[in-house]
């Protein structure tokens, strides 16, 4: 039986409700300018605390006002409703790139988070717990779910991709279309064959399924008793992983000298002339501090494996001939020695803000160059073997290590819970 189902009651957007999601900001400032310049992003309903004129409000106050925009929204006519659907999602980039995927149920029951625990949705990544009680409380505050939970399909990706491109050309035109700041032009298609929307769950759900993106939104249906949660399931082929980077707010005056306080700690620190850079292969980080770019690697660093190639893509060696360190993994080393080590921080410590590759290299030194930060980390996307072979595996990914392109936009597809 697939773990794969319609959505019972969806909402699809009439096309001014998408957005980024809630957690690929930086800074909670462009949250706010996103929902300035957009009221109607689902957004504005996710971080309702963000919201112009809401700053000073907690999420918890302002829950409130995250259901009474939803269902201003729906009353307006900024969604439409459907019944027992399944959406083909379509993405295609500036370049041409296209990734498909479905927008579906999938059964909470078959999460599985470690080696022993039955399951074919495969959750292996380190969560802040403080941050899934805003998603459990969000979920029922509007009793809907608006963002989905990306998982990868690992068994049946062509079969699954080929459906998906047969699904969105039988549809003909997309039920809504929208643009995301990168250029990528994002459409639902809304599958009105039966028959075809239920082969497409059948393959969708035909093997394990790697929580790719929403480890917080997975958990968060679990601790509310969901029995299913709202998923975008897509192939592998069809992803990209980008770096996933740190910033520091403050560097701490006794620690002294960056430089000597990570040498103290065993790690090797190499000055560098070139511009400042995220390493492309694993076992270096970079760092950058009042003007300086250096090469450190931290005591324990593996070097590269088989897939390091700067943009996530597919190795000959390919997840099942890999055997992984994860503690090694750079990600790791990163958390264990200079957070928790070192500056003497638990991870989900405000003054580390966790950074996206859809945000540069550049971008990074300005904060540090304007003082909005005091040390920037930059550290080497994982591979897709070795993402799907730790997960695989059921050995836990760092925090905060993935960086999939292309996300889907929250806000295109809605799953009511009423």
């Amino acid at each position: 039986m697939t773990a794969v189902h319609p959505i019972t009651r969806a909402w699809i957007s009439a096309g001014p409700t998408g957005a980024p999601n809630y957690d690929e900001f930086a800074d909670d400032a462009e949250i706010t300018a996103v929902i300035e310049a957009n009221p109607r992003s689902a957004l504005a309903i996710e971080m309702p605390h963000k919201a112009p004129g809401m700053q000073a409000a907690t999420f918890a106050d302002a829950l409130p006002q995250a259901r009474a925009r939803l269902d201003e929204a729906q009353r307006d006519g900024a969604y439409t409703a459907h019944e027992n659907v399944v959406a083909a999602y379509r993405i295609t980039a500036a370049d041409g790139t296209v990734s498909r995927g479905v927008f579906a149920m999938v059964d909470t029951a078959e999460i599985s988070t470690h080696v022993g625990e039955p399951g074919r949705v495969i959750r292996n990544e380190d969560v802040f717990v403080a941050k899934v009680r805003e998603r459990v409380a969000l979920l029922e505050a509007t009793q809907h779910l608006l963002s989905a939970v990306l998982l990868v399909q690992t068994e049946r990706a062509d079969e699954l991709d080929a459906l998906l491109a047969q699904a969105c050309d039988d549809a003909g035109e997309p039920d809504v279309v929208d643009d995301d700041a990168a250029g990528r032009r994002h459409e639902v298609f809304v599958i009105a064959d039966q028959d075809l929307a239920q082969r497409v769950c059948d393959l969708a759900g035909g093997g394990e399924l790697v929580v790719a993106d929403g480890n917080h939104r997975s958990l968060a249906a679990q601790q509310a008793g969901l029995p299913r949660f709202l998923a975008v399931i897509t192939t592998a082929p069809a992803l990209s992983l980008l770096p996933y980077h740190r910033l520091i707010a403050q560097w701490p005056e006794h620690l002294g000298d960056v430089v000597r306080a990570l040498r103290e700690i065993g790690a090797e620190v190499t000055a560098v002339e070139a511009e400042f850079a995220a390493p492309q292969v694993s076992g270096t980080i970079h760092i950058y501090s009042a003007g300086t770019a250096y090469a450190v690697r931290l005591a324990g660093a593996r070097g590269p494996v088989a897939g390091d190639s700067g943009h996530g893509g597919e190795s000959d060696d390919g997840p099942q001939h890999q055997q992984l360190d994860v503690a090694s993994m750079d990600h790791a080393l990163v958390e264990q020695l200079l957070v928790r080590e070192l500056l003497g921080w638990d991870p989900a410590d405000p003054r580390i803000s966790y950074v996206g590759g859809d945000y540069s290299a550049a971008w990074l030194k300005a904060a540090v160059d304007e003082g909005r930060a005091a040390l920037a980390v930059a550290i080497a996307p994982v591979s897709v073997p070795a993402f799907v072979a730790v997960n695989v595996n059921r050995s836990a990914m760092p925090r905060k290590s993935t960086w999939f392109v292309p996300k889907a936009r929250a806000g295109m597809v809605v799953a009511s819970l009423r």
